[in-house]
């Protein structure tokens, strides 16, 4: 079973403030960082 991960709320704040200035869409954050987007969404 794999462990799950844990993002620093740097690490959060720094993708959620990227989806708020739309630079890039949810699906093109999701990939670069390897974060579904519905949790981007909840951050």
């Amino acid at each position: 079973m794999k462990k799950r991960k844990n993002h620093s709320p740097e690490f959060k704040a720094k993708v959620a403030l990227k989806a708020i200035r739309e630079e890039m869409t949810l699906a093109e954050l999701s990939k670069k960082y390897g974060v579904h987007p519905t949790q981007i969404g909840t951050w």
